[in-house]
């Protein structure tokens, strides 16, 4: 091992810049604010330097300098970089895009030439110099011809998260840090979509922050937190905040799973997720599939309860109890959960597919009704229906009927009776439970029943495992339904009269004939 290699990176900076005569560009992260989270290297960094930069508006009152003053030196030169424009209008040719360009081009220039005379520069940077800052600018024009060593800071999320005495992520929780300047709707997708997520880049942008989270139903688990570990410090519910008062260093900050609601106090935000039973849809079978909040209740429940294979798909918990069962046990699965959540537990119930389409929702809510004291929610999701027909384009694009094939618990004639009643109305059909080992005869039944309506060239499509690792989908005519191809794992879709196929594609045209 060399001496050089032992040096600290700054060291080895200076002296690869002393090597050629020329100055090292130090980019030091100061904090959110406080001057007393400066880190000691910064301070050490600041306090040496020949030269102390920073930037401000155009008033003149720089930030940066603020937090990095106690520890300045007499005689060391300052380069006060002004922005030209921020929020303002600016009659540059080249707009906004122009003056910005024009000034980082110049003030390049201005520390190239502390550095061209080998004097060290400390361009000072609020938070980290490498997150949402204006050193990055700088960073891009000059380290082409000169060292650089970056100093982190702590940064606003880390003093946020602080203000508000509530973990920002646990566990397996994923931190989103999203810009208040995204368009509403895409804001909105990604914080419905996030275990835990920051949105910096307020100011003028807030009143679209707290339309998307809004959107995405989380506005009251939101905070907003103003110049946080300053001694103007305030946090605040994100939706009690004066949209005309917020300024740029600001931030709106969603807690994980363990955060609790803005609109309480700590104390209360403390206790555990109310008990009850939620019922929750897994999708079709793709993790990708399953929304954000079925995600969110998953996570957040005790005990899991649901069919072995359905359970396998969620992702495991610590601390989180698993009750498997039998495919068949539905009662016996509804009457458990209430169980678990009588005694306090927060219970989630899985279902593949949307749980309120032939799932678990309908024995659960039968089954709470002999316990008064067990609040039952349910959670909605993509249906297979809905997945079987993306992978062929849009058979269910006009009216049709949801039909399921098992006589397990209806009668062969009653649903006899709804096939030949919807084939008449000539509905597009998704037929559910088509086969099963034990039920072997109903799809050639079902097929007999729909060809006293339909034309033996109407198109089926059979979906297998759907969005799981066995998928196969393909069409066929229904004269040529094979019952054979059929089993448990598959859903039909039988198109109308109007319904077209051509290669691939399968769809069902908007308008109907008049």
């Amino acid at each position: 091992m060399t001496a050089e290699s032992t040096m600290p990176p700054e060291e080895r900076g200076r002296r690869s810049s002393e090597a050629i005569g020329v100055g090292t560009l130090y980019g030091v992260g100061l904090g959110p604010g406080d001057p007393e989270l400066v880190t000691v290297k910064a301070a050490r960094i600041i306090g040496a330097a020949d030269v102390v930069a920073y930037h401000s508006a155009r008033h003149g009152r720089s930030i940066a300098r603020r937090i990095a003053e106690p520890y300045l030196r007499a005689g060391q030169i300052e380069e006060h970089l002004v922005y030209p424009v921020t929020t303002e209008t600016t009659e540059h040719p080249g707009g906004y895009a122009g003056a910005m360009e024009d000034f980082y081009r110049e003030s390049a220039e201005r520390i190239a030439a502390h550095l061209d005379a080998g004097r060290d520069v400390a361009l000072l940077a609020e938070g980290d110099p490498l997150f949402y800052s204006s050193y990055m600018h700088m960073h891009t024009r000059l380290t082409e011809r000169f060292s650089a060593v970056i100093i982190p800071g702590v940064t606003s999320v880390s003093a946020a998260s602080a203000a508000i005495a509530t973990p920002l992520v646990t566990g397996d929780e994923v931190l989103s840090v999203l810009p208040g300047t995204m368009p509403v709707r895409e804001l909105a997708r990604r914080l419905a979509d996030a275990d835990a997520a920051v949105v910096m880049k307020l100011g003028r942008t807030y009143p679209q922050v707290r339309e998307a989270l809004s959107m995405a139903g989380r506005l009251d688990e939101a905070f907003y937190v103003e110049r946080a570990s300053t001694d103007a410090q305030r946090v605040l519910p994100a939706g009690d905040v004066d949209a005309e008062s917020v300024p740029y260093f600001s931030l709106a900050i969603l807690p994980g799973g363990a955060g609790g609601s803005a609109t309480s106090d700590i104390s209360e935000r403390a206790k555990p997720v109310t008990s009850g039973v939620t019922v929750v849809g897994l999708g079709p079978g793709d993790i990708d599939w399953m929304t954000p909040q079925s995600r969110r209740e998953l996570a957040a429940a005790t005990d899991l309860i649901g069919y072995g294979p359905y359970l396998d798909r969620v992702p495991a918990q610590p601390g989180q109890r698993r009750h498997p069962s039998d495919n068949t046990d539905e009662p016996a699965r509804a009457r458990l959960a209430c169980e678990l959540a009588e005694q306090g537990r927060t219970v989630a119930v899985v279902s593949s597919g949307d749980p309120g389409v032939f799932a678990m929702a309908t024995a659960v809510l039968e089954e709470a009704k002999q316990w008064p004291n067990v609040a039952v929610r349910v959670i909605p999701a993509m249906t297979a229906a809905q997945a079987v027909a993306s992978r062929v384009g849009a058979p269910l694009g006009h009216d049709y009927a949801v039909i399921s094939l098992s006589d397990r618990l209806k009668p062969w004639d009653i649903i006899a009776a709804r096939l030949s009643a919807a084939a008449e109305a000539d509905l597009v059909l998704a037929i559910y439970n088509p086969a099963s080992k034990s039920r072997t005869w109903q799809v050639a039944a079902m097929r007999e029943l729909l060809l006293e309506h339909r034309e033996p060239g109407t198109p089926v499509v059979i979906g297998r495992d759907v969005a799981g690792p066995h998928e196969s989908v393909k069409v066929v005519h229904l004269g040529d339904l094979d019952p054979a191809d059929v089993d448990m794992r598959c859903l039909l879709i039988v198109g109308s009269s109007q319904t077209q196929w051509y290669g691939d594609t399968v769809f069902t045209p908007r308008r109907y004939p008049q």
